[in-house]
């Protein structure tokens, strides 16, 4: 990842503050971020927005912080900008992008971020001048790296000219591979990490769910993941079974599987698979000792390609309809 060094697997946190309903104590996700360090996870992903419309601003930047406080300087935080288009016609989108900068700074108990994506792409805000502050972040040491979230090899192309990117975070998984046609070769080419999440599309490649599972009333984005509606889920069930055939075959789970496929396929890939519970973490973590031979990569391949993903997301999420209500397709 440029000038990072990171842990082959990541860890996504936005689950201890916003997404799979109800919320841990906070002193249980502290010591689940701390077991994740303990085990060997260095690279730790939140964003500014997790949680703040249920448990105030920064909620999720905050338990980070305090978590990793005591072993900052060994660990990569990645975090992520949210720009209204509002913020840009009284302020400068540099100005903008530091005051964020400074609060997520703030919130994370630290004078430097690894690594600051945008969340998304603001079609009311040109991304091309947050590259350019992005760049001018970078040589006051205030950010390591920039990256961005969703975006395609057009916007990625012209963002890479203007400030070069060390990470781009899209949706990626043995479901949703939409970034096999172009974006992985590009950002093969130009050194560019993948950091995909959801690797193992929103659980359900776990093994773990079935047209059965309830999901929780308030705050649970997997209501509206298309693949888990009671049909998709009972039609991908070959795949589910697919996996669960190499895991006992390896002794693993269908979730490790899943993450070490991926580690197989692309040198430049950093999954970072979320969890509020502490047994699933350390089970998403332990993927990476999980060696698939090239027969077994090749022949995993090939079912694959044999069997049809019903609820294919296939979009292109902007800062609109990610934080609103509408979608564009791809």
């Amino acid at each position: 990842m440029r000038s990072l060094t990171v842990s082959e697997i990541g860890m996504g946190c936005m689950g201890f503050s916003h997404g799979y309903g109800p919320v841990p104590p906070e002193d249980y996700a502290v010591e689940a971020i701390r077991d994740a360090y303990e085990y060997g996870c260095t690279h730790f992903d939140t964003a500014e927005v997790y949680g703040d419309v249920l448990y105030g601003n920064g909620h999720n930047e905050l338990i980070l912080g305090k978590a990793l406080k005591p072993f900052r300087e060994e660990v990569t935080i990645a975090t992520k900008l949210h720009l209204r288009p509002a913020e840009v016609t009284s302020e400068s989108v540099f100005d903008a992008v530091r005051r964020h900068l400074e609060q997520s700074l703030k919130n994370l108990q630290t004078d430097y971020v690894d690594l600051y994506y945008l969340h998304r792409v603001n079609e009311e805000v040109p991304f091309q001048h947050v590259a350019e502050a992005m760049g001018r972040l970078r040589e006051e040491g205030v950010i390591r790296e920039w990256g961005m979230s969703q975006v395609d090899v057009t916007t990625l192309s012209e963002a890479q000219a203007i400030t070069p990117l060390a990470a781009v975070q899209n949706l990626y998984n043995l479901l949703e591979r939409d970034c096999e046609a172009e974006v992985f070769p590009y950002c093969l080419e130009h050194g560019i990490t993948v950091v995909p999440f959801s690797p193992i599309a929103s659980g359900l490649l776990s093994g773990k769910i079935n047209a059965q599972t309830q999901w929780a009333k308030v705050d649970d984005v997997r209501k509206f993941v298309p693949q888990l509606t009671q049909e998709n889920i009972a039609a991908n069930q070959p795949i589910l079974d697919l996996l669960q055939h190499y895991a006992t075959a390896k002794d693993a789970t269908p979730a490790q599987i899943s993450l070490a496929w991926m580690l197989k396929k692309y040198p430049n890939v950093v999954p970072i698979p979320g969890s509020k519970r502490k047994e699933r973490i350390l089970e998403n973590l332990h993927a990476s000792e999980v060696e698939l031979s090239d027969q077994e990569f090749a022949d995993l391949e090939a079912a694959l390609g044999e069997l049809k993903v019903y609820g294919h997301r296939g979009i292109v999420e902007t800062e609109q309809n990610t934080f609103g209500n509408n979608w564009k397709k791809k």
